[in-house]
């Protein structure tokens, strides 16, 4: 068994044509053509466990690859691999891969499940002492009657620190713009299999009660990252409201997961990240802002003079995801998440004596910031809703971390109470910025918007709050 480290990213057709011209590549360079078949059982036995199984034919030679772990990062695989040469077009699935003993009797099921086509161009090089391949792979998946474009670069490491592939991946985007990739060929293959979504909700986060603190951070972070990787490749695709909050919510997220991980971090980390994640969470804000305005309007006259406004916002999005800012910003946290967040402090503290403190907190702020919720101004109320929603994510990223029976229940009734509380306080919200942003864009500001009466969702909103705070905490 061996172990690969690779970097994988994304680029567009253009910009594979250009990189094929770059200067920065030594002369010599490999083409070769590869087919793989990828293997699974009907109900997808090997992907739910996280493996993928392949024969790849390179020219007369078949190579069987069994692959691990390289589903929750972004960007960074580091995976464990099996690899062999085989005679057929049909997997050997004996004691040298861990395929039998993990699908048992489903073993004899293993069939074709999709396949991929590339021309693969090759290139070794050499930063100082360190080496890297550099791989240009352009080609098709297929998946029955579906099929898909591909074009991705992987950079693996051969000799030297995982540093060395950042430096590379810095030098490319110079050049050509390029992002982390999140997709391997497998998870390309599966996901031709189902159907397309408008937007990726976010995945659940597995952490082990036993973890310590810096290693649950580095979890919840990448799955963060992942999940604002998959909207923000649809939305750079073409524009859709449902991924474009997915995209939002991913950035909110991983802002709450660097705040409940402070004491972990350095100062200068979290400074740096939270300010671009703010930044990019805000260009993000503005259209979020008219899509959700633009659902609530019933007049159908007013929602068509707010179009033109929400259509020249869809295109900043599209320009600002663009941007050599964005990019730079996903290349500098996929670095430093794969070079272990610079953890240090309360690093090494057990993960579920942290989430207790940095929950309790949390939960202390709403509970008293949402007293007398009916007389508070809309700016305090807003900041109450604020804090409900990170202890929300919170509330998700750490409930791994306590798997006892008893905690498992008191956790579905903490998140429902938080999940109401949140309705009528984003309800609430809407009432109170609406008026100027209809006002800004030349609209009434007494225009209908198709929610309760205030004085209604203020009680609502108070007696949701009174419920979540006498709700047992889970964490206890």
């Amino acid at each position: 068994m061996g172990r690969e480290i690779e970097l994988k990213l994304d680029l567009s057709e253009v910009s594979a044509e250009a990189l094929s011209r770059w200067d920065g590549l030594p002369e010599r360079e490999d083409v070769s053509r590869l087919h793989s078949v990828y293997f699974d059982t009907p109900d997808g036995k090997l992907a739910e466990r996280g493996m993928s199984l392949r024969i790849r034919k390179d020219g007369k030679r078949r190579i069987q690859t069994v692959k691990a772990d390289g589903g929750t990062a972004a960007g960074l695989f580091a995976r464990r691999e099996w690899e062999m040469p085989v005679r057929g077009s049909v997997p050997v699935l004996d004691d040298r891969t861990p395929v039998a003993v993990l699908l048992g009797d489903a073993v004899g099921q293993v069939a074709p499940a999709f396949e991929v086509d590339v021309e693969r161009t090759r290139w070794i090089l050499a930063e100082g002492e360190a080496r890297a391949e550099l791989v240009l792979d352009r080609g098709i998946v297929r998946a029955g009657e579906r099929e898909a474009a591909l074009c991705e670069i992987e950079l693996e490491l051969m000799a030297g620190p995982p540093a060395v592939l950042f430096g590379i991946a810095r030098r490319i985007d110079g050049e050509v713009p390029v992002r982390p990739g999140i997709l391997s060929k497998s998870d390309r293959g599966y996901r031709l299999r189902d159907a397309i979504p408008d937007a990726y909700r976010a995945e659940p986060v597995r952490l082990d009660p036993m973890m310590r603190a810096g290693e649950a951070f580095l979890h919840i972070a990448q799955a963060c990252l992942r999940h604002y990787r998959l909207n923000e490749t649809l939305l750079l695709e073409q524009y859709d409201p449902r991924a474009l909050h997915q995209a939002r919510v991913a950035v909110r997220r991983l802002r709450t997961a660097l705040a409940l991980f402070k004491p972990v971090l350095l100062e200068t980390d979290l400074l740096r990240f939270q300010g671009e994640l703010r930044w990019l969470a805000g260009m993000l804000g503005e259209a979020r802002d008219l899509d959700v305005l633009a659902e609530r309007i019933e007049d159908e006259a007013a929602r068509n003079m707010l179009e033109v406004a929400r259509q020249a916002a869809h295109v900043r999005v599209g320009q600002w995801l663009h941007s050599a800012r964005v990019r730079i910003l996903l290349l500098d946290l996929v670095e430093w998440l794969a070079l272990g967040a610079g953890c240090g402090g309360e690093a090494e503290r057990p993960a579920a004596d942290l989430a207790k403190a940095r929950l309790r907190r949390l939960r202390k702020r709403v509970v008293k910031g949402g007293r007398h919720m009916e007389n508070l101004p809309d700016a305090a109320r807003h900041e109450v809703r604020k804090n409900a929603k990170k202890l929300r994510y919170g509330t998700e990223f750490l409930a791994d971390l306590f798997p006892k029976g008893g905690q498992k229940r008191r956790h579905r009734k903490f998140v429902t109470a938080l999940e109401r509380l949140q309705k009528h306080l984003g309800d609430l919200n809407d009432l109170a910025t609406a008026p100027p942003l209809l006002a800004h864009h030349g609209l009434a500001p007494t225009t209908p918007l198709g929610l309760r009466d205030r004085k209604k969702l203020l009680a609502d909103a108070a007696e949701a709050h009174a419920e979540l705070a006498d709700v047992r905490k889970f964490w206890t």
